[in-house]
């Protein structure tokens, strides 16, 4: 466990939030489309759709590897235990404010984690592929569009245990099946040797490979099957196709590579590290504070129409203040607020 390795994943962890702000303020400034903005502008913002949130449940999984590399039996289960709750209690709240919270699918996600510690690491893989093909079986015989409003890209209100059990693991934001798969590669890729060189270039080739495979697997369906497959060959997250799972965890893989070899290249990249080690609490301030700025502005719909300029500003202004607070606060303490809260409350 070497600085360049913690401070790579640090690094890839700031990268995961800036990119999950720019699609979380798109969400709740209700930018679906915008005509008026280069083309550019719009291919990078959808680019980002499903990607930042699969980067940050890979580093997720490394991370609860990491943790409980030395913990077993009831230990192990007490840890996970508590830190499900935790991230069940906050999320639930979150998710009162806003619908696509992925905090309270950590939970379930962390319980799945604990199961797969029990297993040996040499059928990691593939659970990890057999998590992403579940998904498709399941559509089989499920209705995906269940509980969807598709018009305002809403979700029914979780009002009772069915529907619940339906969102969390079948056709939410991020379920389970097939979400938990970057959890587990997660988990696997913590235990490669991050610390070597060689390592990093690995992940960063294999991973751009991957992904451009599943780029050309999604081209060659649309030419012979047609977008009625969308459930088997698209690349949104939503529905979660095995192609959007494969070239998100493979663009998920490259960039973890790419923040191990950065580091390693001097400190120009060193500014963005703080933000990487409370990316909890800045998940949480940029919907209560940054998302509560602008509805106390007027600038949230009804009220106001924006365009994906205004999202990029609207995250790029959060990103510079979280930034300032967070170099602010690492001078002083080591975790962010609500990390050091989680591990307070969590301690075993």
């Amino acid at each position: 466990m070497t600085a360049p390795r913690l401070s790579g994943l640090d690094l890839a962890r700031a990268w995961a939030l800036l990119g999950m702000l720019v699609v979380n303020f798109r969400v709740a400034l209700g930018v679906d489309q915008d005509p008026k903005a280069p083309a550019w502008l719009q291919g990078a913002v959808e680019a980002l759709s499903g990607r930042a949130a699969a980067l940050f449940v890979v580093l997720a999984g490394m991370g609860l590897a990491l943790a409980t590399r030395k913990l077993q039996g009831r230990a192990l289960w007490t840890w996970i235990a508590r830190r499900a709750l935790f991230l069940a209690a906050v999320g639930g709240l979150n998710l009162m404010i806003f619908p696509p919270d992925i905090l309270h699918y950590y939970a379930v996600y962390f319980l799945l984690g604990g199961l797969v510690l029990g297993l040996a690491r040499s059928f990691w893989p593939w659970i990890t592929a057999g998590l992403i093909l579940a998904w498709p079986l399941l559509a089989r015989f499920f209705d995906y569009n269940a509980g969807w409003h598709w018009p305002t890209l809403s979700y029914e209100t979780l009002s009772s245990a069915p529907v619940l059990i339906r969102h969390t693991l079948f056709n939410g934001w991020h379920p389970v099946l097939p979400w938990g798969a970057f959890l587990v590669w997660g988990m696997w890729l913590q235990g490669l040797q991050l610390e070597q060189p060689a390592t990093a270039k690995r992940l960063l080739a294999g991973g751009a490979a991957t992904a451009l495979l599943g780029l050309a697997s999604h081209q060659a369906g649309l030419a012979y099957l047609g977008t009625q497959w969308q459930s088997l060959i698209g690349l949104q997250p939503l529905p979660p196709s095995p192609l959007y799972m494969l070239t998100a965890g493979g663009i998920a893989t490259a960039l973890i590579g790419l923040a191990l070899l950065a580091v390693r290249g001097g400190r120009s990249w060193q500014w963005l590290a703080p933000m990487g080690r409370m990316t909890l609490t800045l998940y949480l301030a940029h919907i209560l504070i940054g998302m509560g700025t602008l509805e106390a502005l007027g600038l949230l719909p009804p009220l106001r129409q924006s365009g994906l300029v205004e999202v990029v500003a609207a995250a790029a202004g959060f990103a510079l203040l979280a930034g300032l607070f967070a170099w602010a606060w690492s001078l002083r303490f080591r975790q962010g607020p609500v990390e050091g809260l989680m591990r307070w409350l969590t301690r075993t």
